[in-house]
């Protein structure tokens, strides 16, 4: 792996000085603004009811910070899901056959469904109090994020290097030594870009996360996507610019703050023999280096993870993994069977008596619908974006670029094109089946994107001299360099994209502008409408029936594909 040097200081001795300020600067603003977030949290729910949403642009700043603050904070439950989770079951092989299927069933669920079954267990945990709606919109915004990092995360442990795993054999690294240097570094680069993209999926499903509207129970908390419900609902052009100002402005600051800054620490951990001519800079990771107050600051989690790190001294090594017993895995998968019979028996037994057989047909035919709607936009996309995705992920230059505005992009809720495209079907009497399937991808298919410009950047420089000096060029380098080397990353963004586009269908079968609704045949529209009724047992139903139809295309495409590329293309 690529160790950076340490940064030389130099002799200036204000310099340090100008950096500490600058960390201080960033450090207290961000205090104070949490402590006034947080002093909301305590505040009686009436008082939402009692503040409407204001269209006016002056309220934008306060509603954008609400906003971001949930988003980082759904992003750091996210990760801590992602290493657990993704990590269990990529360890575990009894544990994987039942995690990773049930995150294809995870990622399907619509955010609608997630919020309809949680909201009232969340205002429940603080009766009467804004902290259950903000624990409920946070929640959302999680089920918008954590599924895609998850993935990426398990796909890279599934597939760090051969070599990487002997050197950590030989060095008689324990479990927990070998996951935090190995491991995970390996896996930095491509979980970086996905926590990219899935910050830019909880701003697809904003509307929905902060304007909470299921039945009877609403719940709108201020923040840009409630200003977008309000907008759209006014049918106000000058409101939803103001809005998307907005939204591109808090991007280009995560960017700066956050991604831009991960994206250059994370290229530390390439797996390459030789730096890259073009190493990515960000001001505020130097800020993070030469800064003496950030140093002080540091020194109590570093010493903690100095004194963690006395379990992992080499000592007697990794455990051999032992064969699993037969008897156990029989046991263990005779236990998931019941428990899969048991739970469809429910299921089926509410479903029979309060829909019966015709809702379920009926549901069915519309996730066929949908189904077709998603194969063939993840088609095109696929075809679009994965050249793309290559082409800037092997220059960085480039990839610097790119970056906030595939952000921005893929951040762009379907509500913001509603006003457009209800128009113009309305205008042109098209046909909403066919027109309004473009937004089911619009949010998802950067997902593709993402990954693969991931996977292009983690292409050793040593693979990509080797084709240069063969000479290996057009088609043939794309057939034996290219696209081989992107493949895992590939699966692992189509994947997410279809499930996502499955959720995406929730906001792209049914568009409002003003008192004007279309709707569009298939299952998205169907569990957006009995959501809408507070229709309980339609919501199950649909849920189901998406959920049956993304575990069954991931079953038998997606991951038969994903582990012929795990086993024939990985770094080896």
């Amino acid at each position: 792996m690529q160790i950076l040097p340490p940064v030389s200081i130099g002799t200036n001795r204000l310099l340090p000085r100008s950096w500490d300020l600058l960390a201080g600067i960033l450090i207290m603003g961000a205090v104070v603004l949490f402590a006034d977030a947080s002093r909301e949290l305590v505040q009686p729910l009436a008082s939402l009811s009692r503040s409407p949403i204001s269209l006016e642009p002056s309220q934008l700043p306060e509603y954008a910070f609400r906003t971001a603050l949930r988003m980082l904070v759904a992003m750091a439950f996210s990760l801590v899901f992602t290493f657990t989770y993704a990590t269990w079951a990529a360890k575990s092989t009894r544990a994987g056959a039942v995690l990773v299927p049930l995150l294809d069933i995870l990622q399907s669920v619509p955010i609608l469904g997630f919020i309809s079954v949680t909201v009232v267990f969340f205002l429940s945990l603080a009766p009467g109090r804004i902290l259950g709606a903000e624990l409920a919109a946070v929640f959302a915004i999680f089920t918008s994020q954590a599924w895609n990092m998850a993935f990426s995360f398990y796909q890279s442990l599934r597939t760090v290097p051969i070599e990487l795993t002997e050197a950590a054999r030989m060095f008689r690294l324990s479990a927990w030594a070998r996951f935090w240097r190995v491991e995970a570094p390996f896996a930095l680069p491509p979980l970086v870009w996905n926590m990219m993209m899935s910050m830019s999926g909880g701003w697809f499903f904003v509307v929905a996360a902060e304007a909470i509207s299921v039945g009877h129970t609403t719940v709108v908390l201020p923040g840009i996507g409630s200003y977008i419900a309000a907008a759209i609902a006014a049918k106000s052009l000058a409101a939803i610019g103001w809005a998307i100002l907005a939204m591109l402005v808090v991007i280009l600051i995560f960017d700066q703050l956050l991604f831009r800054p991960l994206v250059a620490w994370a290229d530390r951990f390439r797996i390459d023999a030789e730096p890259s001519d073009e190493e990515s800079a960000s001001w505020v990771l130097r800020m993070f280096r030469r800064s003496k107050l950030l140093d002080a600051l540091g020194t109590p989690f570093d010493k903690l993870m100095r004194w963690t790190w006395r379990f992992a001294l080499p000592g007697r090594g990794p455990r051999l993994e032992r064969a699993p017993s037969r008897i156990g895995g029989l046991v263990w998968y005779a236990v998931l069977v019941a428990v899969g019979a048991y739970a469809a028996w429910r299921i089926s037994a509410f479903v029979d008596a309060s829909l019966g057989f015709a809702e379920v047909l009926r549901a069915f035919l519309r996730g066929l619908a949908t189904l077709a709607r998603v194969i063939v936009l993840i088609a095109l996309a696929s075809l679009i974006w994965t050249p793309v995705g290559i082409y800037v992920g092997l220059r960085p230059h480039l990839s610097r670029v790119v970056q906030p505005v595939a952000q921005f992009l893929a951040a762009f809720p379907a509500n913001l094109v509603f006003p457009v495209v209800v128009s113009l079907i309305v205008a042109r009497e098209l046909n909403p089946d066919i027109w309004l399937s473009p937004l089911m991808v619009l949010g998802t298919q950067w997902y593709i994107l993402f990954n693969v410009i991931a996977g292009a950047s983690a292409l050793p420089r040593e693979l990509r001299d080797a084709g240069r000096n063969l000479q290996v060029k057009g088609w043939l380098w794309w057939r034996k360099v290219g696209l081989p080397a992107v493949l895992p990353y590939y699966v692992t963004g189509a994947i997410t994209a279809s499930g996502g586009s499955w959720n995406a269908a929730i906001v792209a079968e049914v568009a409002s502008w003003g008192h004007r609704t279309l709707h569009a045949y298939g299952l998205g529209a169907y569990i957006a409408d009995a959501t809408s009724q507070g229709d309980f047992p339609k919501i199950v139903l649909g849920i189901v029936v998406m959920s049956f139809f993304v575990v069954v295309v991931n079953r038998l495409f997606w991951r038969p594909l994903y582990w012929y590329a795990e086993r024939k293309f990985r770094l080896a």
